[in-house]
């Protein structure tokens, strides 16, 4: 094979093989086929697109560039969940022991935040003492033992990922949908789920800023699961606004534990409701999304959540007395109001926007080499459709000092609110969910 016959190929619109795939990305990771003709089919690809099976076979050679996980030896089925990302989004604190407690294992990998907010590994060690890294053995075992382990991803997990990414990152491919279709399941696969579900956000806070847009990556994602032998679900939900109020990592971990105790905000509680329901059915402890809900909700508000994520904190080396005082979560030393500029309604707000302003104080890495602190963060007063007075508190900032930079902060707070004259309502938070069997619309 020659790498320039393969770029022609999928330049004039045909359907790469899967040894062609191989031959082209390994050839790439190894060095013998250099970065000019990669970039030359990335590009292709955008304009050209793949089919499912040609996606799915490009998912699979990312998926075995890499270690493995084989999680046979856990018993039940295993079913993982991911999230496209989005501000505040700590679903995975509140649906890995929900899901846990109905007795579907939940043998989760999850990453470190480079944006605005941490991971979700980020966000776990804010709690102090807490083990991200436990070897193959220990994570079987515990899972086994308590139905719940997360832990960060494999250094050698996807390499062929890593590098394409990194590719795609300067060559205006990144939004690809079959790309970004395979980069995001070649990590599930790779990690050893029985069942995925996916959680894809759209609106102004996420990475797919349409409903359309999203429902294409979407349906892309599930024909690579179906393809591969996994069942996958995806929901569509919105990212107009932030989820929750709080964004930052301890301040997310509090919020995640108010949930869990059946005192979470109404759109978190839902969201993870919602997610959780289509794992306990792929994970077969339910027959149907309702039978599963009522399931789901008994757990919750009888405090069996709240027991397992406990002991999941305790098995991993945290003190599983956080969840009863959120105190001992790391605190910032001063809180700082930010005033509405404007009376009214809430009418929008620039989730990124906020997003970025957590970023600045800390609470995310601008770089892969900057330091995460834990306690900063903004946590939202106000949102869509609240109605506000000039001066009064729409967010408060979680800061160690006031200063200048602290005060652009406030401003872009304030920046990222618009308000209307009328009552506006909230778009609904689940917009759709995409299965094997096709799109369905709230």
């Amino acid at each position: 094979m020659r790498a320039v016959d393969i770029i022609q190929k999928k330049r004039n619109g045909g359907a790469l093989s899967k040894d062609e795939l191989s031959f082209l990305i390994k050839g790439y990771c190894q060095g013998d086929i250099p970065d000019y003709q990669l970039s030359a089919w990335a590009m292709a690809v955008f304009f050209r697109g793949m089919n499912a099976e040609e996606t799915a076979n490009l998912t699979m050679v990312m998926a075995e560039s890499g270690d493995q996980v084989d999680l046979s030896p856990i018993h039940g089925i295993k079913v993982d969940k991911h999230s496209t990302g989005g501000v505040g989004d700590k679903t995975s604190l509140i649906i890995g022991p929900l899901v846990a407690s109905c007795g579907v294992p939940v043998a989760k990998m999850s990453g470190r935040g480079l944006g605005h907010t941490g991971g979700t590994i980020d966000k776990m060690e804010a709690m102090e003492g807490f083990r991200t890294e436990l070897t193959r053995d220990e994570f079987i075992a515990q899972v086994n033992d308590i139905g719940l382990a997360i832990v960060g991803q494999s250094g050698n997990m996807t390499p062929a990922d890593k590098k394409l990414y990194a590719l795609r990152d300067v060559t205006a491919t990144v939004e690809s949908i079959p790309l970004i279709a395979s980069s995001v399941m070649s990590k599930k696969i790779a990690a050893g789920a029985d069942a995925i579900v996916l959680d894809v956000k759209t609106g102004s806070g996420a990475f797919m800023k349409t409903l359309e847009d999203s429902e294409e990556l979407a349906k892309a994602m599930v024909e690579i699961g179906t393809e591969v032998g996994r069942q996958t679900a995806a929901l569509i939900s919105d990212m107009d606004q932030p989820l929750g109020y709080g964004i930052g990592n301890a301040l997310e971990v509090q919020e995640a534990i108010d949930t869990l105790h059946g005192k979470g905000p109404e759109d978190l509680t839902a969201l993870c409701l919602a997610l959780s329901s289509h794992m306990v059915v792929l994970g077969k402890q339910a027959a149907s999304l309702a039978e599963a809900e009522t399931m789901l909700r008994d757990r919750l508000y009888s405090g069996a959540a709240l027991a397992k994520f406990k002991e999941f904190v305790a098995a991993q080396g945290g003190n599983p007395a956080v969840a009863d005082d959120p105190s001992l979560l790391p605190q910032a030393p001063l809180v700082l109001d930010v005033p509405s500029v404007d009376d009214g309604y809430v009418a929008a707000i620039q989730a990124e926007e906020l997003g970025l302003a957590a970023m600045l104080l800390g609470a995310g890495r601008a770089t892969k080499e900057s330091v995460i602190d834990y306690a900063v963060g903004v946590v939202l007063k106000r949102k869509v459709g609240d109605q506000v007075r000039k001066g009064e508190t729409i967010a408060q900032l979680h800061v160690r000092e006031d200063n200048d930079a602290v005060r652009d902060v406030i401003r872009r707070v304030q920046s990222a609110y618009s308000f209307s004259s009328e009552q506006v309502a909230p778009s609904p938070l689940l917009l759709s969910v995409v299965t094997e069997q096709g799109v369905q619309r709230f």
